[in-house]
């Protein structure tokens, strides 16, 4: 064995033994703290035998721990993946407490409820030594990762660059930072909130940032879809109702979202961006990735093809990681909590309702969907995958209750950006080169309520102008929120829309909201419903809309002039003779006519639309839903999201140049011509170009299906990828799908997001 094998194997044996050594520490200290916690005979102990025992407990636990717990992981993840997060801690004490049963002469007990905290704190500290041990020592860092990249190669018979990388073309990592607007994120860099975010726009040779501008539907349903697919066409809105089923569509419902994903496919007859070797990490839609994480579309997949949850396997088969995860959760709870309170009592205005489930909702949606996605993108790249699309939705989450300038949100940005600078920091050691693109689907609009503003909701004055009763007090609207939606189906519960009680009563409009944009349906009209049929029906609905101060402008159907848009002093103009900066568009910039006029053509455009108000001095909007942060329609910086991409891939303009169909817009926002794509299908020609640059052409699509669904009725082993089958690498295990994968110690690179990168703390 040469000198290099002999200090690597003696670097090995220091870290399993430092991480043993502060392991029994924790113990004994946990046994002088804990009163119903024992590592002595009834009789005492000396020190020595005491120390002994420790030690023998905190091998037994980590040997089990490392064998039983992904075995124990897999069998129980039939159950919902937040009970599966709660039920870890359980399942460590079980452990541990069969852990002491091995110590000779039983001088290890504990109570039940302590042996569930002496669990989690063993976990913890565990984990937290054995990662810091191998970051911070560069070398060992380096090597493990090298190893890993070595097998794969191996395997994949792919021949080795000369600097030792694995040669092939780079590959790319697209993160969405979900409702992150273009000005919030320079403002938040350029503030100092957002260093890594900063450090690649300081870098000449780094990156470069630059807005696009949402469709008239300006919200993640609409957006990803077209990002990932291709085509948004017959998107209007976050909820719809279709006529000729009688059903409200709803983007963050799984039903609704596969069959989304269907239309586009048949569409575009393409399977989507990540159709070759892609992975698909917290999205509404799969892209056409064979490997899902937390996909809502994929969870209308019953039984063992509901690849979507694979990702909670994944991340649980680690307990350190469930520990690390839920202490996080109930401190983001708290700080959720502790910041509504706070809201209250300064009276800060606009402010909505924070409580009931919605500080749980929040915990979900920036602690767990973010532990989860950050480390399936970090074994993805482990594992050398072309292209990865990954949505973190935190921000969005935030923003809707906090406001989008709020300290909460820009408290949110500043861990987003821990998150990113831990994939940077991998990817300068993955076994393949990788390109990160950043991006939003779209920004958030500030503003108070209708609601709030005006005392009633769209739907009650919706009734009003139908001569319909309207409730005394104004009812709140639901929330389009992805992250609750996402909460319902990790607990097995319908999401909004599913219940057939919840179908309209064919005499009554249906009024949906989707941010500022409300949609009117009326269920008993065949067709979209004419501005003369409204008008015979209801006399002064139309003009009650259009002259409300609140209402921007309302978009119908008319039997002599075509689609009208109408606003108030009575002014209706064709939308065919739409334009920019004239008439009720005027105040909602450059490409607004042609957003219109491309929702008009839609199948399952409403029979009324409505966009809410908006002030160009101070950006605001009123939301239609409890949202005093809000995106679905047009209006200030919900439209423009920024994209934020390497120097060396092409020129976004350049592509649109070279992608774009013949006629398609090029124009960016008011004042800002030709700042980027417009359109989220324009962002897909970007997106499909640079994978194309890198990596070739993508294979189209099957005519018998599309790409990645290929596997979705293998049984769900095969699933554990990505983190499963590197934590198979790493302890040099076959890349197999059979069997449960064994656990090794933690993946270099992979601690809490919520730590500061190893070696920028400050």
């Amino acid at each position: 064995m040469s000198d290099g094998r002999w200090r690597r194997a003696g670097g090995t044996l220091i870290r399993v033994v430092s991480v043993w050594a502060v392991s029994t520490l924790t113990l004994l200290a946990l046994a002088g703290i804990l009163p119903d916690f024992q590592l002595q005979a009834d009789d005492g102990d000396t020190v020595t035998r005491t120390a002994f025992t420790a030690a023998w407990g905190a091998g037994a636990f980590g040997l089990l721990s490392a064998l039983v717990w992904p075995v124990l992981v897999r069998a129980l993840l039939i159950v919902p993946a937040l009970v599966l997060g709660a039920l870890v801690f359980f399942l460590n004490g079980s452990l541990l407490l069969i852990a002491l049963r091995l110590i000779p002469d039983g001088r290890g007990d504990a109570a039940p409820e302590t042996a569930v905290v002496v669990a989690a704190v063993m976990s913890a500290v565990a984990s937290a030594v054995s990662t810091a041990l191998a970051v911070r020592d560069d070398d060992a860092y380096r090597r493990r990762l090298s190893r890993l990249a070595d097998r794969r190669r191996r395997r994949s018979g792919m021949p080795r660059s000369a600097d030792g990388r694995r040669a092939g073309p780079p590959a790319i990592v697209f993160v969405q930072l979900d409702g992150v607007g273009h000005d919030v994120l320079e403002q938040a860099a350029a503030d100092g909130l957002m260093p890594t975010v900063a450090g690649l726009l300081a870098d000449e040779a780094g990156h470069r940032l630059t807005p696009w501008t949402t469709d008239w539907s300006s919200q993640t349903g609409a957006s990803q879809l077209g990002i990932l697919h291709g085509s948004n066409f017959d998107v209007p809105a976050f909820r719809w109702f279709e006529k000729e089923t009688g059903t409200v569509m709803v983007s963050s419902r799984p039903a609704s979202a596969l069959e989304l994903q269907r239309r586009a496919i048949a569409r575009t007859h393409d399977g989507g961006l990540l159709t070759v070797d892609g992975a698909s990490r917290g999205n509404l839609f799969s892209g056409g990735a064979d490997q899902l994480a937390l996909v809502l579309s994929m969870a209308a997949r019953l039984g063992k093809g509901r690849r979507s949850r694979s990702g909670y396997f994944a991340y649980f088969s680690d307990p350190a990681n469930a520990v690390r995860t839920a202490l996080s959760f109930v401190a983001e709870v708290g700080r959720e909590i502790g910041q509504s309170v706070r809201a209250r009592v300064r009276k800060e205005s606009p402010r909505v309702k924070r409580g009931g489930l919605y500080p749980f909702i929040r915990a979900f949606a920036t602690v767990v969907e973010r532990d989860v996605v950050v480390a399936a993108v970090i074994g993805d790249m482990f594992a050398g995958r072309t292209a990865v699309y990954a949505d973190l939705v935190a921000y969005d989450e935030v923003a809707h209750h906090s406001g989008p300038h709020s300290r909460d949100a820009e408290k949110v940005l500043a861990r987003l950006d821990r998150s990113l600078g831990l994939i940077m920091k991998i990817a300068d050691h993955t076994p393949r080169d990788y390109r990160i693109v950043l991006l939003s689907d779209h920004g958030q609009s500030p503003g108070e309520t209708f609601a709030g503003r005006y005392g009633l909701t769209l739907k009650d004055l919706v009734r009003a102008g139908c001569g319909l009763p309207v409730p005394r007090r104004a009812q709140r609207t639901r929330s389009a929120s992805e992250a609750r939606d996402a909460v319902r189906i990790a607990l097995h519960r319908p999401v909004a829309g599913e219940r057939e009680s919840e179908r309209p009563k064919p005499s009554d409009p249906v009024v949906l909201a989707s941010g500022n944009l409300g949609l009117l349906s009326f269920p008993d009209m065949e067709g979209r419903a004419s501005r003369e049929q409204l008008d015979r029906r209801h006399p002064a609905l139309l003009s009650t809309l259009a002259a409300h101060p609140g209402i921007g402008f309302l978009l119908v159907r008319s039997e002599k002039h075509g689609s009208v848009v109408l606003g108030r002093g009575g002014v209706e103009i064709p939308v065919g003779e739409l334009a920019d900066g004239e008439g009720p568009l005027a105040v909602f910039g450059a490409g607004a006519a042609d957003a219109v006029r491309r929702t008009d053509g839609f199948p399952h455009v409403a029979d009324v639309m409505v966009n809410s108000m908006y002030d160009p001095g101070t950006g605001r909007v009123h939301a239609f839903e409890e949202q005093i942060g809000s995106h679905g329609g047009l209006g200030g910086e919900q439209s423009r999201p920024f994209l934020l991409w390497p120097r060396t891939l092409t020129d976004p303009l350049d592509a649109m140049a070279a992608e774009a169909p013949r006629g398609a817009p090029q124009a960016g926002p008011v004042g800002v011509p030709h700042a980027g794509p417009v359109g989220a299908e324009a962002v897909h020609r970007v997106l499909a170009r640079w994978l194309r640059e890198l990596s070739g052409p993508q294979v189209p699509l099957q005519q018998d299906g599309f790409a990645g669904a290929s596997r979705a009725d293998e049984p769900f082993p095969d699933e554990a990828s990505p983190i499963g089958h590197a934590l198979a690498e790493a302890a040099g295990h076959p890349d197999r799908s059979d069997g449960p994968v064994r656990a090794v110690e933690p993946l270099p690179g992979v601690p809490d997001p919520d730590d500061a990168v190893p070696g920028t703390r400050g």
